[in-house]
């Protein structure tokens, strides 16, 4: 139930004389204030409602939701904690790639690999989004295969770099990326094929 104040009306009239000039010029001179007619204005009761309680009902149920609410953050907690992996079981399956391996992609796309068997010396280029092959050499092939008299040796190192940079440099890349393998180290034919590389205009990034 809402208890309304109500208050009396009231009346307040607007005459020329509340406008008034302080200077006259003359008994016969008409000011600006004459010109405003006298208004009566009658100002409409008030009535401002009272908020109305809650009943037992509501309280009772504004109660059970709260508990209901409790008891569910209690279980999520819980169950949160059960399943939530230990650190060593964590470490050992990271289910997480680290920032260089998602960013490594689109900073150094194009990347080169190196394959050295008893047989014969491998490599190519290849874009890493998109696993296409860019350029390669192996003096497995027939045109080098019958003129090298070795193919594995320095020289055939030193034709494998060249071509991989002419042929990178045809399909319009300039700069390439290597990753050394574990325990792996930049000497010997390795070595020459990335000098041969970078000395025929290929930059490694």
């Amino acid at each position: 139930m809402g208890v309304s104040v109500s208050y009396p009306p009231s009346s307040f009239s607007l005459s020329s004389e509340l406008f008034s000039s302080r200077r006259r010029d003359g008994p016969n001179s008409l000011s600006w204030s004459s010109s405003f007619p006298d208004i009566k204005l009658l100002t409409p009761p008030i009535s401002i409602p009272s908020p109305s309680p809650l009943t037992l009902n509501q309280l009772l149920k504004m109660r059970r939701c709260f508990l209901d609410f409790c008891r569910a953050e209690m279980g999520l907690i819980v169950q949160a904690a059960w399943t939530r992996r230990s650190r060593s079981e964590a470490a050992k399956k990271p289910n997480r790639k680290s920032w260089k391996q998602r960013t490594d992609m689109y900073m150094r796309p194009f990347l080169l690999n190196v394959f050295f068997s008893k047989r014969f010396v491998h490599a190519k280029v290849m874009h890493r989004g998109t696993s296409k092959v860019i350029s390669v050499a192996t003096t497995n092939a027939k045109d080098l295969r019958n003129t090298l008299p070795s193919l594995t040796d320095n020289n055939a190192c030193r034709v494998i770099g060249k071509l991989i940079a002419e042929r990178s440099k045809e399909a319009d890349v300039h700069a390439i990326a290597y990753e050394l393998k574990k325990n792996e180290r930049v000497e010997g034919r390795l070595a020459i094929i990335l000098d041969t590389i970078q000395e025929n205009g290929i930059i490694f990034v």
